[in-house]
């Protein structure tokens, strides 16, 4: 029987990772969970009825690839399910995608349902939740079981699944990608070339908790930048397309990015307070 190794990142949202480790101690217990903290872990972690370990990894940005691959290190399951810190898992996500993975040699995405700011309260119960949260329109989920996407830009790293043997055969996330963007979009397309796709599982979803963000995500502007052009080196594409274009309509970056980006400008702390999210909207 194959055992389930939970891994989390979390940088300064204590908060959402209380709750993050209240649903998983309301489902079946995995086997461990392994909390990567890049930044200060000032506040102990509760009590749980599975193993549960930090793993420091401090760091002035956010090392997204690299603090994954720490995780993994420190995991010992056969499985590994990667949260996000924001996600509050639903009793049976973990379970599910675990058994997912354990089934199909792929990257199993489990099913997001965003919430607006103020949904999570304490005492929170997942019918709230699930009549609170919505559904990104961008991906197709099943009912049930898996359905492959022929797209590996689909894929998202806030919950998935993955057999640990297929993660170390993948190399991991590629730690050339530093801070925000593209990390993930890397790993769905080096796993494609190897013939790892893609899998949309029809899961019990995990609740993302609303934060402050920005769209375009203007506060992460150089590591986009920088990061989309380490995956157009390598993949011959440019990611984060959406991005990028709204980059260039603020001026930010030239029209063209042929045959690089060019760089015309960082954002103003003006632009960056325009482009927040309102708090009513999950996405």
């Amino acid at each position: 029987m194959s055992t389930t190794s939970v891994v989390t990142l979390n940088k300064g949202r204590d908060a959402h990772l209380a709750r993050l480790i209240e649903g998983l101690a309301r489902g079946s217990a995995p086997a461990e969970c392994i909390v990567v903290e890049m930044g200060l872990a000032p506040e102990p972690l509760p009590e749980t009825p599975f193993p549960l370990r930090r793993v420091g990894f401090p760091s002035a940005g956010l090392p997204l690839a690299a603090a994954r691959n720490a995780g993994r290190a420190a995991a010992s399951g056969d499985i590994l399910v990667f949260l996000d810190v924001d996600c509050i898992p639903s009793a049976g996500l973990v379970p599910a995608l675990a058994a997912a993975a354990a089934a199909h040699d792929g990257l199993v995405c489990g099913p997001i349902r965003y919430l607006p700011a103020g949904a999570v309260r304490d005492g929170w119960q997942e019918a709230d939740l699930l009549r609170a949260g919505i559904l990104h329109p961008a991906r197709d989920f099943p009912d049930s079981g898996v359905r492959e996407t022929r797209n590996p830009g689909l894929f998202w790293s806030l919950a998935f699944a993955v057999r640990a043997t297929t993660y170390d055969r993948l190399g991991g996330f590629d730690e050339g990608y530093d801070g925000y963007g593209a990390e993930d979009t890397d790993l769905a397309f080096r796993a494609a070339e190897i013939g790892v796709p893609v899998l949309l599982a029809g899961a019990p979803p995990a609740f993302h908790q609303h934060h402050l963000s920005c769209d375009p995500p203007l506060q992460h502007f150089a590591d986009i930048v920088r990061n989309a052009r380490r995956f157009r080196a390598r993949h011959g594409l440019w990611p984060m397309d959406g991005w990028l274009d709204a980059f260039a309509r603020l001026g930010l970056i030239g029209t063209s990015r042929e045959p690089d980006i060019t760089l015309l400008r960082g954002p103003s702390p003006e632009e960056i307070a325009a482009a927040r999210v309102p708090p009513d909207r999950p996405f």
